[in-house]
């Protein structure tokens, strides 16, 4: 979808509402045309000066509150050029002490050219006999910023950072914002949010810096680190994986050791043991460490002993009887601050937090309980065990998604007594870390998760690390109980984490079709269309691949399921986004985080509604979409964070349920295939699960442990601190 953009040539009337810490505006222009029409334009701005001409690039947005507004993308000041305008523009806020009078003066002798005129030679405003000293150098100076403020916005736009960036830049540098920057660009990557190397290398070549530069190298050994463990999941890199990352960039013969000591010294990186971390991820090893080490840090003002006996309680108000190792858990809970429950699916997790949280608001009435999970629809079954609302962990800490800090901290924290974390396995080590900085005023802790499914996608493995440490209660959960012993999909998983997969014999909810590579589309559509014919709700439908690209890989797959299951009709509005299309009432999935919206990335909606661009009143291109409840309305940029969601990655199911899996299991497949992979796919089937493909590829995968260990040393700290 390529949008025009819209360029108004408008003056600054006056400002509505501004945030000084990012810029971010709402002020209301004038077009500067024959037509004068008012509007409200929105956006990220140093400071406007009223009478001041702008160029305004962006676009028309319908809010839902507050109307039409115009979104500006980027800007520029432009300098007055007849009468008029340079009069109430040197009688303006921006000179103070020049009347209207005086500037009337200063533009019958100097004329339409006056500005160009004054830059060139400051000394012709002498000629004009009512200004002094005083009110020329005002003038001098008053143009001499406002040119610098605009030069400065040109500039970093024109190398392709927002406006909005800018301002971030502008809050953090201040006036010395252009010297800091042109003395070191690479600076931005450490201290703006959402400058990467490769804008700051592109100012950097601007600025005429050398590409070995001393700034640059250190730049490129940051850059190398940190990619390094994005891509692994490790925490720490080696020597020997930078210099070989480095060497793409540069000579094997530029020593790098000088520049890790600079590093160091500047504490961007930190080295133990030759192990090299970025900053971010040694904060958060230490700090989380540390944490725990001291946890609690507010004692219950009013502590209750706990009965067993009461157990009985829950078994008669739940019509259920709790096995020895659910008492084990939920006895645990009682007598320490931090609890782990780990268990696949059917062992009764669900039935053991249920228990605890109605025991525990029995014990302590007047206490708090935050309930969150790393995902919407985590959040959402989490929910359902309790009086008390779930959220995801980014809603509950606050996110900012323009500083990525977070609002809830150390100095705000969660004003909870109970803190319970579901689906920990996805939770990262940075993420935990600055959550647990929130937990000052916590007093228990309980983190649930299955140690056998797909690690965080950011770096870390916190769950294993925990639990391999030996520092704190564990209750681990191995038995299927009643109520999923007749469930075969649990039985599968359960004897996937033991390398087999028998019950594929004679399993009644489940299904092996055994295909060939260039089968596996129309053999998928078959199945999904019994699966409507028998009734299943199409959200409920999910089709779980390993990879995008192929015959069998999710792109094709999505393409060809949405003609199934959503078919083109004259009643749906369609758009087309680049080279997808996306149809009123498609399935879709949130691919990016959008704290403002509550929505995030792996949520899944349907699209409810379409509308087309209608310039003449001001509209846009708009998906609106439906999730859970929560409408989105997607138009511009915003419009690139949704996809089909007919069929997903794997990882990006993760902690989601669906009642039908269909999972394809092909050689195309073979090398990213592995038990972690295979068992976190199965257990998102509730009801029934099917696998089409090779068999002998399905079964070699549960042979394949984890191709690569993900290196971590939180557990090591963590025994360090706590003895």
């Amino acid at each position: 979808m390529d949008e025009e953009e819209i360029i108004l040539k408008a003056k600054h009337l006056h400002t509505i509402f501004r945030n000084d810490t990012n810029g971010y505006t709402v002020a209301k222009f004038v077009t500067y045309d024959a037509n004068e029409e008012d509007f409200t334009a929105t956006g990220y701005f140093s400071e406007l000066n009223e009478d001041v001409l702008y160029k305004l690039h962006g676009d028309y947005v319908d809010h839902p509150r507050y109307g039409m507004q115009f979104q500006v993308a980027a800007y520029e000041k432009m300098m007055p050029n007849d009468e008029s305008t340079l009069i109430r523009y040197f009688s303006s806020s921006l000179f103070p002490g020049i009347g209207v009078q005086t500037a009337k003066s200063i533009v019958e002798a100097l004329g339409e050219d006056a500005i160009e005129i004054i830059k060139e030679n400051p000394e012709t405003l002498k000629q004009i006999t009512t200004l002094n000293a005083r009110k020329r150098a005002s003038i001098i100076q008053g143009i001499m910023e406002h040119e610098e403020a605009d030069d400065s916005v040109v500039f970093f736009t024109r190398m392709g950072i927002s406006v909005k960036t800018i301002m971030k830049m502008e809050a953090a540098y201040g006036e010395a914002m252009i010297s800091m920057v042109k003395e070191n660009p690479y600076r931005l990557i450490e201290e703006i949010d959402g400058i990467g190397f490769k804008t700051a290398d592109k100012l950097a070549k601007e600025l005429a810096f050398a590409e070995d530069h001393p700034y640059r190298i250190k730049a490129v050994i940051l850059s190398c680190v940190l990619d390094l463990c994005m891509a692994s999941g490790d925490t720490y890199t080696t020597l020997e994986q930078i210099q070989k990352r480095f060497c793409k960039e540069f000579d094997a013969s530029v020593e790098i050791a000088p520049y890790l000591e600079e590093l160091e010294l500047d504490r961007l990186i930190m080295i133990e043991d030759g192990r090299i971390y970025h900053h971010t991820q040694y904060d958060a090893q230490n700090g989380i460490a540390s944490f725990l080490a001291g946890f609690p840090y507010r004692e219950s003002e009013e502590e209750v002993s706990f009965d067993v006996e009461d157990i009985g309680i829950m078994e008669q108000k739940f019509h259920i009887r709790y096995e020895d190792k659910q008492k084990e858990a939920i006895t645990a809970f009682f007598k320490e601050p931090f609890l782990i429950l780990t268990g696949g699916p059917g062992t009764g997790k669900t039935t053991i937090v249920k228990g605890i949280l109605d025991l525990y608001q029995r014990y302590y009435p007047s206490d708090t309980i935050a309930l969150c999970a790393p995902t919407g629809r985590a959040a959402k079954r989490l929910s359902e065990l309790s009086s008390t609302a779930a959220t995801t962990i980014h809603s509950l800490l606050k996110w900012d998604l323009e500083t990525n800090t977070f609002l809830v901290n150390d100095k705000d924290p969660i004003q909870a007594d109970l803190l319970i974390i579901d689906e920990f396995s996805m939770v990262d080590q940075w993420l935990f870390y600055h959550l647990l900085r929130a937990c000052r005023m916590v007093k228990r802790i309980v983190v649930i998760g299955d140690e056998d499914q797909l690690p965080s996608v950011g770096c870390g493995c916190v769950l294993k690390d925990l639990i391999e440490s030996a520092c704190f209660p564990l209750v681990r959960l191995n038995k299927i109980f009643r109520q999923s012993e007749g469930s075969d999909v649990v039985t599968l998983a359960h004897q996937i984490r033991e390398g087999s997969a028998d019950i594929l014999d004679h399993a009644k909810d489940i299904a092996f079709f055994p295909c060939q590579n260039y089968e596996v589309r129309d053999l998928i559509l078959s199945v999904v269309s019994n699966a409507l014919d028998k009734g299943y709700d199409p959200k409920e439908i999910q089709v779980l691949a390993p990879m995008y690209g192929g015959v069998a890989g999710i792109d094709a797959l999505n393409n060809a399921l949405q003609k199934m299951m959503n078919p083109s009709d004259s009643y749906k509005k369609e758009l087309k986004v680049g080279y997808r299309l996306f149809r009123e009432h498609d399935k879709i999935l949130q691919l990016k985080n959008q704290p403002e919206d509550e929505v995030y990335n792996g949520d899944i909606g349907e699209i409810i509604e379409i509308s087309y661009r209608d310039d003449n009143v001001h509209q846009k291109n708009c998906i609106t979409a439906d999730f859970d409840g929560v409408l989105v309305e997607y138009s511009g940029e915003q419009i690139y964070n949704i996809t089909h969601a007919y069929a997903t990655s794997i990882h990006k199911a993760q902690g989601s349920e669906y009642a039908i899996v269909i999972m394809p299991i092909v050689k195309d497949y073979r090398y990213m295939l592995q038990k972690r992979l295979i068992y976190t796919g199965v257990t998102r089937a509730k009801r029934s699960l099917v696998l089409l493909g090779d068999k002998e590829v399905f079964l070699h995968a549960l042979r394949v442990e984890d191709r690569h260990v993900r290196r971590s040393t939180l557990q090591e700290k963590i025994k360090e601190m706590m003895g």
